[in-house]
């Protein structure tokens, strides 16, 4: 086994780039098909309807309780031009969220444009638009903006950010827990200071991050905002603005437990260590050992509550806060995450140390395994909590962005506890304690030495002080290093048990990179309860409406009189609601382009007693006619009318139905 195992090293590391890869391809698939967090699931008036008389407002009704200030819902006539007054009414009662925003009086006919921003209650931006006209529909200059709340350049560089404060958090959390309940005598150790004071100031970095990035993030989209004091100042007095300020002071109190950490309990257990070698004050190693547990305690508990605190400012801002069952989903989404930490932070913090210390104990190690154990069952019960309050049906979980998310997450976890087994059976195959270990590394380096003809005696006196030879001190000094670095490879390579450990906690660890980027992005997904309530509400999957496709018509006609024979050639682009862009040509029997004195086109939804709508194309070219602003107010089956006219008394009409939307 000893002899495979190194041979398969790099295409072990080459297939986990590959999943990582296709993993990541996944997530970008499924993100793309997540719906926000809050839906319109009405309107007054509808999206599409055609009113006689102008409405003194208009209502919009949400699927969830959401955040609006007084621009939020804007309403523009067909120039471009706001028509909405005063301030935004909130007409929410019970159950039921409803905004309404006042028009001005005597509004003339044509196609009116709603568009609406808004927070929802979990912290995400929402947006969107929709029309409805007054007499008939009409050409309309108004635009919304082309990109989604929350996405484009500032939404990519938020979600970075909120997948780096997670990592942070895992490695602050986990690497402290590690060394408090795992390996204490990591408190002294350079490599796990690192990995802990690394985690602390990467979750601060992306806290501060987040919260600049805010004001852009659920308003304009601009990047330069994120510098707006006004916007800033609008942030902090949001839910979520307090949980990040909230995070950040709680960080600082996480500063001062780091710098005890590894200040004073490091000291204390380096002081344990070496008066219990000693052995020659049996009363003063008693005093130094409870000195060391009371401050132990206290670092526990002050680290637990800090943790728990820095945990609570996610789940107060995001999914747990939401929905049903807030006041027992927001508890256990802090002990998720913390478990979470525990486990993923702690493997880390053992990879770092099977990496870098060659005389890791054995203990540390399965005590570890004891703490990684509770914290899966933890996980397991809060996590099924979760799935069963923010998935809310068996078909949510295939037919759901959310569902299909966590699914996702399940087959990465149950990948993650099969590399945990095999490391499990590595740890009951180590070997020799610490004091086995460092008896061998002096032996290895005084054969070293001899090996390399280094005289002893000369060394004793370069390191008492009176060299006979500077030079030749400096030189047996970088000798010794050499010596001590490769003895120090030699041997970790050497040990077949430690290395067959390092390679699977290396799998879990690269397992849990994947297994954090599903549970970010599964916090940016809407939930799967959320997702089937709009669809029995619209009737549609409101999370994947189906793409607008050009139409393409294709009629011989015939108007009876003198060369009235031909074929009509007709697309509609994108024949989706909205703006269109319409051609028309008239080809002769030859096929070649055939003038005609006029051609006229008329839309008619039946369905909805909408239409007909005129439309009449500009001519081109011989027979060319385009027009450049069909304007179609809603998606449904639409009947088509084309009156071809060849002479002053010849004209045929042309109908069919088409699919828009």
């Amino acid at each position: 086994m000893t002899a495979i195992a190194p041979r398969f090293g790099p295409q072990l590391i080459r297939l986990l780039l590959v999943t990582a890869v296709l993993t990541v391809g996944l997530l970008g698939a499924l993100a793309g098909t997540a719906s926000a967090h809050a839906a319109l699931t009405g309107s007054d008036p509808k999206d599409g309807a055609v009113v006689d008389v102008a409405p003194r407002e208009v209502t919009l009704t949400f699927s969830e309780q959401i955040a609006m200030g007084d621009d939020s819902i804007r309403v523009l006539d067909p120039s471009s031009k706001r028509v909405d007054v005063a301030q935004m009414q909130d007409l929410s009662q019970g159950g039921t969220v409803r905004y309404a925003v006042g028009l001005k009086p005597g509004l003339p006919d044509g196609t009116y444009t709603v568009a609406w921003q808004a927070v929802s209650a979990d912290s995400h931006p929402v947006s969107g638009a929709f029309t409805f006209s007054v007499g008939a529909p009409s050409a309309t200059t108004a635009t919304v903006p082309d990109q989604e709340a929350g996405g484009g350049l500032v939404g990519t560089l938020y979600d970075a950010a909120r997948y780096i404060s997670y990592a942070g958090f895992i490695l602050l959390v986990g690497g402290a827990a590690f060394v408090l309940a795992c390996w204490q005598r990591g408190a002294s150790v350079r490599p796990l200071q690192r990995l802990v004071v690394g985690g602390w100031v990467t979750l601060t970095a992306a806290t501060l991050v987040l919260l600049l990035l805010r004001t852009p993030y659920t308003g304009s989209g601009k990047l330069g905002d994120m510098f707006d004091l006004g916007g800033l100042s609008d942030v902090l007095d949001t839910k979520t603005g307090a949980a990040l300020v909230s995070r950040l002071l709680l960080l600082g109190a996480a500063a001062l437990f780091i710098a005890v950490l590894f200040g004073a309990y490091a000291k204390r257990v380096t002081e344990a260590e070496s008066e219990a070698e000693s052995e020659q004050d049996r009363e003063g190693n008693a005093e130094a050992g409870r000195a060391k547990a009371d401050l132990a305690f206290g670092l526990s508990l002050g680290g637990t509550v800090v943790a728990a605190g820095i945990a609570g400012t996610w789940a107060l801002s995001e999914h747990a806060s939401t929905g049903i069952q807030t006041g027992l989903a927001m508890p256990l989404d802090v002990l998720h995450l913390l478990a979470v930490a525990a486990w993923l932070g702690g493997l880390v913090s053992l990879l770092v140390a099977l990496y870098r210390v060659p005389d890791l104990e054995r203990a540390a190690v399965r005590r570890f395994s004891r703490v990684a154990f509770t914290s899966v069952v933890v996980m397991a019960v809060t996590g099924v909590y979760q799935s069963w309050r923010q998935v809310g049906s068996w078909d949510a979980w295939t037919d759901t962005s959310y569902g299909q998310l966590l699914l996702v997450k399940i087959g990465l976890i149950a990948v993650l506890l099969g590399a945990a087994w095999f490391s499990r059976r590595w740890t009951g195959l180590l070997g020799e304690d610490a004091k086995t270990a460092k008896t061998a590394e002096a032996g290895a380096e005084a054969e070293s030495h001899a090996e390399v003809g280094v005289d002893v005696a000369e060394e004793d006196v370069a390191e008492a002080g009176t060299p006979a030879d500077p030079e030749r001190a400096v030189q047996l000094a970088r000798q010794r290093t050499a010596l001590a670095t490769a003895r120090k490879k030699r041997d970790r390579d050497a040990d077949t048990e430690r290395s067959g450990l390092r390679r699977s906690v290396l799998i879990e660890a690269c397992v849990a990179l994947l297994v954090l980027a599903v549970t970010t992005a599964l916090t940016g997904t809407e939930p799967g309860r959320t997702q089937e309530k709009e669809v029995s509400r619209t009737g549609t999957e409101a999370a994947a409406p189906a793409p607008a496709r050009p139409v393409n018509l294709t009629e011989p006609f015939d108007t009876g009189g003198t060369k009235g024979k031909g074929t009509l050639r007709l697309t509609i682009d994108p024949a989706g609601p909205g703006t269109n862009l319409m051609h028309v040509w008239i080809d002769g029997p030859d096929g070649k382009p055939m003038d005609v004195p006029e051609v006229k086109v008329a839309y008619t939804l039946k369905s909805q007693q909408i239409g007909p709508l005129p439309v009449v194309p500009e001519r081109l070219a011989a027979g060319h006619w385009s027009a450049g602003n069909v304007q179609i107010p809603m998606p449904g089956d639409w009947h088509l009318q084309v009156t071809v006219r060849t002479s002053d008394i010849d004209q045929t009409t042309i109908e069919k139905n088409v699919k828009i939307g």
